[in-house]
Formats: C-alpha cells, structure tokens, sequence
C-alpha cells in the first residue's frame, strides 16, 4: 500500500495517480489542472474525439475526462509520461497494425508526451467505440 503524502489517500500501488482533493467539473477543469507538457496531448485527443462524430456528450466521470454516445463511451487520463486512451481490448485488437510501436495494456493505449499522436488512427478508434460499431470479418 502507498499514502499519497498530501492528501493521505492509500493506493495499491506506489505514486499512484490521483487528485487530491475535489474531481474537476469540466474537462476545460481537468486539462488546466495538469502539467504543463500533458495539456497539447489533452486538447488534441479532445479535439479527435469530439470531431469523430455528431452528439458526443463530454464529462467527468472517475475524474476523467469521458466521451459517450448511445451508451457507449470512452475515457482518458493524464499520468506522469503519457495520457492513457480506455477504449476497449476488442478496438485494440482490430487497430493493432496501425498502433504498432504504442504501448497496449488491457483495455488501454498510452500516448507518451514526447510522441506524435496518431490522429487519423484516433479519429477511426474514436468513431468506431463512440458509434458502438461492431468489426464486421
């Protein structure tokens, strides 16, 4: 078990990422809260998301920012050396050849600070969780 030193919380894990205090309201709230080399990542990963299809909702859900259409939904979260995309490991699986190189775990892709965001791939992803499209084989 971890203790977060400021606000006494304990995580499993060590340096566990978490706010401290009130969640953001708004995602405007979430990305100003970040550090400073997170924000560029976070505003075009918004940008993707909300430009890949009509009637996306935005909110703070587990104070992420989180993206739903028709009840499908998908998230993303700041962390120390990349933003964490949650979409799903079946999306994952079906975009595997375009994100070859990105680091995969479960449900998540990660998105390091330091590397270009693959926009057209996370406009498709996006489109395609958020629109509950099923792969077709």
């Amino acid at each position: 078990m971890w203790t977060c030193p400021k606000c006494r919380r304990e995580f499993k894990r060590i340096n566990q990422g978490h706010y401290c205090g009130k969640a953001p309201e708004s995602v405007d709230e979430y990305i100003a809260l970040q550090e400073e080399e997170a924000r560029p990542h976070l505003r075009l990963l918004r940008d993707i998301i909300l430009g890949s299809a009509s009637g996306i909702k935005e909110k703070i859900l587990w104070s992420m920012p989180t993206y739903s259409l028709s009840g499908c939904s998908l998230s993303f979260a700041a962390c120390k050396e990349y933003v964490s995309l949650y979409i799903g490991s079946e999306i994952l699986r079906i975009y595997e050849k375009e994100l070859e190189g990105f680091q995969i775990k479960k449900d998540a892709l990660y998105l390091s600070y330091n590397r270009e965001i693959p926009a057209s791939t996370i406009k498709a992803i996006s489109s395609r969780v958020i629109s509950c499209i099923e792969e077709i084989t």
